[in-house]
């Protein structure tokens, strides 16, 4: 079914009349005015869709009322490879951060119309995230140099946990295969035991009870980190999980 912006404003306009407003269109540039007893003002822009300019426009209104709404209309089913359908969290934890209400006017043949509210407006009172935080510091502490490049996408992040493993592979390159606890001592890693376990880079393989040799592909994989490595990165406490890449 196709549609128009305009199509949004008649389930839109019925949604606040239903709750005592009073509503009008283009007032002053907004799509729609809503306007109760008490002199509450409402504020809604309305798009064919999800998308940055819509935002904006809410964003805009912002330093007219406190209240505003984005509202995105859609018909039929919606599409899986929608941006609703892939950012439907980070689009209402971005509207919850600007303080923008959000709702969605589906549209169908048989009927005028449906407006779900997703999110009121409100004052965001961020939170921090107390794990997160730490695990971000602990990472930044526990990293030696600064062997990434900002805003790489492609490349595989070089984490303090990837740091370990380069020392305890660097180590069984050149001595052959040793027990864990050897390899913890002789390269200042303190968890090497599980590094090597649980081989999560496919570095190592045990080949006797407590005794690790570094696999052709460790082999080869590690070559690439040998600029990366500095000489004192013993001196770090490695983090428990290790990087995605």
């Amino acid at each position: 079914m196709a549609f128009e912006e305009t199509d949004l404003y008649p389930p839109v306009k019925s949604f606040f009349e239903a709750q005592g407003y009073e509503v009008k269109a283009e007032v002053n540039t907004c799509d729609v005015v809503a306007v109760n007893t008490q002199g509450e003002t409402v504020i809604v822009e309305l798009k064919k869709g999800f998308n940055l300019d819509l935002i904006l426009q809410g964003v805009e209104r912002l330093s007219l009322v406190d209240n505003v709404y984005i509202a995105a209309g859609f018909s039929g089913k919606i599409a899986k490879g929608s941006i609703w359908h892939k950012r439907r969290r980070g689009i209402l934890k971005l509207c919850r951060r600007l303080g923008l209400g959000l709702m969605m006017v589906r549209l169908y043949a048989s009927n005028p119309g449906k407006v779900d509210i997703l999110l009121d407006p409100s004052p965001y009172k961020p939170r921090i995230n107390s794990r997160k935080s730490a695990r971000l510091k602990e990472e930044f502490k526990a990293r030696v140099g600064d062997p990434n490049t900002g805003g790489a996408t492609r490349a595989k992040i070089v984490t303090a946990y990837r740091q370990s493993a380069i020392k305890c592979a660097q180590l069984l390159a050149t001595s052959g295969p040793l027990r864990a606890r050897d390899v913890r001592d002789q390269a200042g890693v303190e968890k090497a035991s599980l590094i090597l376990r649980d081989n999560h880079y496919g570095w190592f393989e045990r080949i006797d009870r407590g005794i690790y040799q570094l696999t052709d592909f460790g082999k080869t994989d590690i070559s690439l980190y040998d600029e990366l490595t500095p000489p004192d990165i013993s001196l770090y406490d490695e983090l428990t999980p290790p990087d995605a890449g």
